[in-house]
């Protein structure tokens, strides 16, 4: 009897070779075999990230078939973002079984699980625990046992396009440690395409995955740096050329160029290079790069700040916790010319009683710029301790106006702070009513003054608002860089809140030229002088009331 070919090296190459022969595919490519070498000797819990149409899943279910032909007593478990998904999954598994001659002796016996859901092997003894089980993620899970879970596509854009849903889908996939068999060879496999820089397989790593990485197209040497050493070393270390095709048997460079076209830049950049850098550009519009960063006094500032982002001009000295490669940076130049700010607003985002802050934030302007020198949020939201801190905050930057968003008690929160006011620092208080989706005015009003670079921060504020806030989604600058379009993106968004509301209340003011505002002040000043040499030479002095020139008495 000749040996089994399956069971001895490169059997499982072998066997998936066998399998497409039976299908009538196109023999495996040299990508897909590496991926295949992965899969059987991958560590116990490993994230497979492959771009879409390589056959990764169907790659899997013919290990999923390799591994119960190998060992029939071993317990599969599939999960996906949906169930029909799953389903899929085990549907097509279950088909190669009752398909394909050699593996005939692996369909259900009379007596055993036999349905698309969760399905026997013939020689597997009496267990709990089916063969092969599909399930989605949010069903149920708990009670499931298994030697090996395989996660495909676990996260789908329906699943994690908020920050509420992401967090959900994280603590969903820990159940995955209760699944799992206490087994020297259980595993856990993903299997996915990541949505975001947020993605939960970006997280991975951190809980002791291996990740590799197989993108349609050879990186450049810079974008290799952007993967950070999850690249597949069947890429990493080929001949292949930057830009070329990495599986050109599959997807040769002008099929993948007119998916390009097709998808949009962004969306290839995802689905087929398994790149969130450039995803994120466009889905983040706000970015800690285009703000200044200056130490501002309270009562003035420099006429002009320019903005430039080189090296030598970041702030590595307080905390950043903006997204991959965005950095706080000073001014390039600063104005010689000093002048008192032209007003301050402090804008207010009350909260109720729950777990929300209320978010505050001083922005004031000065010759078309807007300085932020203070912005944070408080635990309560109309308790005497909250109101009487704003006065004070109100006080000690001396603002001009108070601006309050009306989401409150139909102006109750106005009227709890008034009297307060009054007994601290008597200020003008105007209430903003919006229509508009929360995120999109958000985006609206502050990345166009962003991205002018008009918007200059408080060195000392940064600091601050990272000491103050309780946990890191509570901070302005992890809000600000977090942020997109969608409705919910954040769970927490107070203090954005109130920074956007302050910056909407100088959006008239910013139309104004910086250069045209400081050459207006200058000839302000130089009239001044003039008066007062006029005066000196012809011992007169102006009169602004008879708007004449008088001798000197």
């Amino acid at each position: 009897m000749s040996e089994n070919p399956f069971l001895g090296p490169n059997g499982f190459k072998k066997f998936v070779f066998a399998i497409w022969k039976n299908l009538s595919l196109p023999d495996p490519t040299p990508l897909q075999y590496d991926i295949c070498d992965y899969l059987i000797d991958a560590p116990k819990r490993s994230v497979i990230e492959a771009f879409r149409g390589v056959g990764k899943s169907w790659i899997t279910s013919a290990f999923t078939v390799y591994t119960l032909y190998v060992d029939p007593q071993k317990k599969i478990l599939v999960v996906s973002a949906s169930k029909e998904r799953a389903d899929q999954f085990s549907t097509f598994t279950k088909r190669l079984i009752n398909e394909i001659d050699f593996l005939s002796h692996l369909q259900p016996a009379p007596g055993q699980r036999d349905s698309i859901i969760a399905f026997d092997v013939g020689p597997a003894r009496p267990d709990h625990s089916p063969s092969v089980k599909s399930v989605g993620i949010t069903g149920q899970l708990t009670g499931s046992r298994a030697d090996y879970i395989i996660a495909d596509d676990c996260e789908v854009v329906n699943n994690s396009a908020t920050q509420t849903m992401r967090d959900k889908l994280s603590e969903q996939v820990k159940e995955f440690d209760a699944i799992l068999k206490p087994l020297p060879d259980s595993r856990v496999i993903y299997l996915g395409t990541p949505q975001t820089e947020m993605s939960l397989y970006n997280q991975l790593p951190e809980r002791g995955y291996q990740m590799c990485v197989w993108p349609a197209l050879m990186p450049t040497p810079k974008q290799i740096e952007g993967y950070k050493g999850t690249l597949a070393p069947f890429v990493l270390n080929s001949s292949i050329p930057e830009g070329e095709p990495t599986d050109p048997l599959r997807f040769n460079e002008v099929d993948l160029a007119e998916r390009k076209a097709s998808y949009g830049r962004a969306g290839f950049a995802l689905q087929f290079m398994l790149d969130t850098t450039l995803s994120d550009a466009d889905r983040y519009p706000l970015k800690l790069e285009d703000l200044v960063v200056a130490n501002l006094p309270t009562d003035e500032a420099s006429v002009k700040y320019t903005w430039g982002p080189t090296p030598e001009l970041c702030e590595n000295d307080v905390p950043c916790v903006g997204l991959t490669g965005d950095r706080f940076y000073r001014p390039m130049q600063v104005a010689d010319t000093v002048d008192e700010y032209q007003g301050a607003v402090m804008a207010i985002d009350p909260s109720g009683r729950g777990a929300d802050e209320t978010g505050y934030a001083v922005v004031k302007h000065l010759h078309g710029q807007l300085f932020v020198t203070a912005c944070g949020g408080l635990i309560g939201g109309y308790d005497d301790k909250t109101l009487r801190k704003l006065a004070t905050i109100c006080r000690d930057h001396k603002v001009k106006e108070i601006v309050i968003e009306a989401n409150f008690g139909d102006g109750m929160f106005n009227n709890l702070l008034k009297p307060i006011l009054q007994d601290i620092y008597p200020c003008t208080i105007e209430e903003v009513r919006h229509s508009k989706q929360k995120e999109l005015r958000i985006v609206d009003t502050l990345e166009p003054v962003m991205m002018q670079h008009r918007l200059i921060v408080d060195k000392k504020l940064i600091k601050e608002d990272y000491e103050s806030a309780s946990k890191l989604p509570f901070s302005l600058f992890y809000q600000m860089t977090r942020l997109t379009r969608d409705r919910g993106a954040l769970v927490h968004d107070d203090r954005l809140d109130a920074l956007s509301i302050a910056v909407g209340y100088w959006v008239e003011s910013m139309a104004r030229h910086i250069q045209k505002s400081v050459d207006a002040s200058k000839d302000k000043a130089l009239n001044a002088e003039l008066k007062k040499f006029k005066a000196h030479v012809f011992n007169k002095s102006y009169s602004p009331k008879r708007k004449a020139w008088m001798h000197r008495v």
